[in-house]
């Protein structure tokens, strides 16, 4: 079968330079739809598009990949149409790199009734029961896989580690992540024990499944296939995950191309527990974080060894009227900005500050426009991946830890003057 079967690009990465002392380093990412110089921030296109916005101004704001939900792909419009139209980046006219990642995410807030995010705080009595306030549970998990109703229409759905890889290889996005269960910050040890086993075993079945579908679909680009790596607060939960996913080989002999950092991470340990998981994961492999975006968490994981990592932050709050600004964030829907007739950010080379004022986009939000989504997702996903490439620059140019305190010191020390108070 490894004979038959077509191959990542060689090297698939390449490490280029070391923070002194740390896990970080910058590197490089070869897929078949382009280079991913890292660190990377990669914008979240949940649903094949960042909401908002035309794939061709993520381009132009520089994003050099994009990341898409299986889960919300599966139920709508389906795989096979997304197949049959080439791709995912072929079918939302994109055409850089793509991730998609497996479901698990939004099975487990399904399960436990939350919308959208999990806290990132260990608080209140721990339950394997917990569920939101009001809320159904919607999913099902059992070591076979995840039984699962709709938010649409609440039809009956199951996902296993084979069916996530089926579709995410009809998806066809240049990386995508094994299936896992996500367990919340408020499970059980005991709990988070048995959930670290399941998603090994589940990564077995991936590998498996991806390599007959991988050679099933020759005709198709390779797919590098990501681990992901569970474990909660637990250090030896973390460090045994993330070496049971390493010695994970498959018929090929190759393993898993890369490794996702996944899981719902005490934002005051999130340092320590990336550092736990890369202390075990080969060097020479890709490893991505996944669902982190605000500046103090990007240097902390990425002086880790984190290389890549994707949220959908910048553009959710975007379209709350909250804006990014190199003193800090500031909400542009308040009355001080009705004539202010500066552009949001005067250091900003994205479009939205180049052309309009903060005095418009007040207008535009209070006018209830569509526009004022738009343009301020432009701005904040601008500002997100320009922050990560003066990162990778200043990493390259052995001033890290300098412009991690400038960047850090101004963004949470002069919040004043950003809003203008």
């Amino acid at each position: 079968m490894s004979d038959a079967l077509p191959t990542p690009p060689d090297p698939f990465f390449t490490v280029g330079t070391r923070l002194p002392d740390k896990l970080g380093r910058t590197g490089t990412l070869h897929t078949p739809h382009g280079d991913i110089q890292t660190p990377a921030f990669i914008a979240v296109g949940t649903k094949a598009t960042v909401k908002a916005v035309l794939p061709e101004a993520m381009k132009d704001l520089g994003a050099q990949a994009v990341l898409a939900n299986a889960y919300h792909l599966y139920l709508q419009p389906g795989p096979d149409i997304v197949d049959e139209a080439g791709g995912l980046g072929k079918f939302m006219n994109w055409d850089g790199p793509t991730f998609t990642d497996s479901g698990g995410f939004q099975v487990m807030s399904l399960g436990v009734g939350f919308k959208k995010v999990l806290a990132m705080e260990a608080v209140g009595v721990q339950s394997d029961d917990v569920i939101a306030v009001g809320k159904e549970r919607l999913a099902h998990v059992d070591d076979d896989g995840v039984t699962f109703k709709s938010h649409l229409d609440g039809s009956a759905h199951r996902f296993t580690p084979e069916v996530s890889m089926q579709i995410q290889h009809q998806l066809g996005a240049d990386i995508m992540f094994a299936f896992d269960e996500l367990t919340t910050l408020m499970n059980t040890r005991g709990y988070q024990e048995q959930s670290v086993e399941r998603t090994q075993d589940w990564a077995v079945r991936c590998i498996a499944e991806h390599e007959k579908l991988t050679a099933e679909r020759a005709h198709r680009p390779y797919q590098a296939l990501f681990g992901v790596v569970q474990g909660a607060q637990y250090e030896d939960l973390r460090r045994q995950a993330a070496r049971g996913l390493e010695s994970i080989t498959g018929v090929s002999g190759r393993g898993f191309d890369g490794y996702g950092i996944g899981g719902a991470l005490e934002k005051q340990n999130l340092g320590t527990i990336v550092r736990w998981v890369n202390e075990e994961l080969p060097e020479h492999k890709p490893r991505h974080m996944l669902g982190i975006s605000e500046p103090d968490d990007m240097f902390v994981a990425i002086e880790n060894g984190a290389d890549t990592f994707d949220c959908v932050n910048p553009s959710r709050v975007a379209r709350n009227a909250a804006i990014y600004h190199p003193d800090g964030r500031f909400n542009i829907n308040t009355a001080r900005f009705r004539r202010d007739f500066t552009p949001i950010d005067d250091e900003c080379d994205c479009y939205t500050c180049a052309n309009y004022t903060r005095a418009y986009i007040h207008h535009l939000f209070k006018a209830k426009e569509m526009l004022a989504s738009t343009l301020c997702t432009i701005h904040n996903e601008r500002f997100t991946v320009r922050l990560v490439d003066r990162i990778r620059e200043s990493i390259d140019g052995g001033y890290f830890e300098e412009y991690k305190r400038e960047m850090l010191g101004r963004f949470y020390g002069n919040r004043p003057s950003a809003t203008g108070a």
